[in-house]
């Protein structure tokens, strides 16, 4: 676990050195998207906008100017709001990370329900229903997803409410970690509780449709695979009833390959929220990504791939201990 968390500050810097070169070699001109079409044909107030943000410099000398402001904890100034960038992800990030928790949740509990019923039933038709599902989940594009259920849940039935973090007649409330819906809980309001999570249902399942998807198809082959195993024939033989020997012997070994992709679906989530938080409305670090790339803002779209890659790396590096603690194999040096 040392070595692996010493790796990761390379990996870090490997990522935010392709970042850099990936966000300047963008065929445009930051200078256009950020000036407007009289003051960009100034050259004068060009070359003034060139000098303030660094960009008249060459590459190299951007990114050593850009690796000694991180090494500082500084990310930069956003072209775009004019904010520090770390200000603007801490007050972005709290929306994604709710969205994402939520998507993930609800990936982890329909995954393995699905996974589990379709290897216990094999070859049935409920078997075969849920592979179709969870192929849906993992094909279909996000954004597909996205407007269809819009379209069937919000427009047509009237069942969930439509985009945004809450009704537009309601205040937020008071800040406390930035999420709506522990946050109403905090200050004791319940109303605005149900009506966050009323509006978190929908971009939560829209998001988490992949994870869904693919943690299906694993739990069900990896609880095909632990069916067969002579442990499994040992405990029904002493006894006990088959849901017992299912729950508590083959899921619990089933679920170990789970449990390693849940760092990779996890900032897959928060790296994936870009076309979700747009479609519905959801003010979080998808969208500021979104407005960022669009216009062009160097120094912001950099701080999302730096926080995107922080939390794959942290995320995976838990997920490492985690499996530290389930596997004894790992303990014991058994598995490699």
């Amino acid at each position: 676990m040392l070595r692996r968390l010493v790796l990761a500050v390379p990996l870090i810097f490997g990522i935010s050195l392709v970042a850099f070169i990936i966000a300047n070699l963008v065929p445009a001109d930051p200078t256009a998207a950020n000036l407007g079409e009289r003051a960009a044909a100034d050259p004068e107030t060009v070359a003034a906008f060139r000098t303030r943000w660094g960009l008249d410099e060459p590459i190299h000398v951007q990114y050593v100017t850009y690796l000694g402001n991180l090494l500082r904890g500084d990310l930069g100034t956003s072209i775009r709001t004019r904010r520090p960038v770390a200000d603007d992800l801490g007050r972005y990030l709290p929306a994604t990370v709710e969205l994402a928790t939520a998507g993930i949740v609800i990936a982890l509990a329909a995954g393995v329900t699905f996974g589990l019923i379709s290897a216990v039933w094999r070859n049935r038709p409920i078997d075969f229903i849920v592979r179709i599902l969870s192929l849906i989940g993992v094909s279909a594009p996000v954004f597909w997803l996205a407007l269809v259920a819009l379209l069937v849940l919000y427009l047509r039935l009237r069942i969930v409410p439509g985009p945004g973090r809450l009704d537009a007649v309601l205040a937020p409330p008071p800040t406390v970690t930035g999420m709506y819906t522990i946050d109403s809980l905090l200050t004791g309001r319940w109303d605005l509780f149900r009506n966050a999570l009323h509006h978190l249902i929908l971009p939560a399942l829209v998001l988490g449709a992949y994870s869904t998807g693919l943690i299906a198809r694993i739990t069900r082959s990896s609880m095909l695979e632990v069916i067969s195993l002579e442990y499994m024939t040992t405990a029904r033989s002493k006894g006990l009833t088959e849901r017992q020997v299912t729950i508590r012997h083959g899921l619990r070994n089933a679920l170990l390959p789970v449990v390693t992709i849940i760092g990779l679906s996890y900032g897959h989530l928060l790296a994936g929220a870009v076309l979700t938080e747009t479609i519905f409305a959801w003010s979080g670090i998808g969208r500021y990504a979104y407005d960022a790339a669009r216009s062009l803002d160097f120094p912001a779209i950099m701080g999302v791939s730096m926080l995107v890659a922080i939390v794959f790396v942290v995320t995976n590096l838990i997920v490492d201990m985690l499996y530290f603690v389930l596997d004894p194999r790992v303990r014991t040096g058994e598995a490699r």
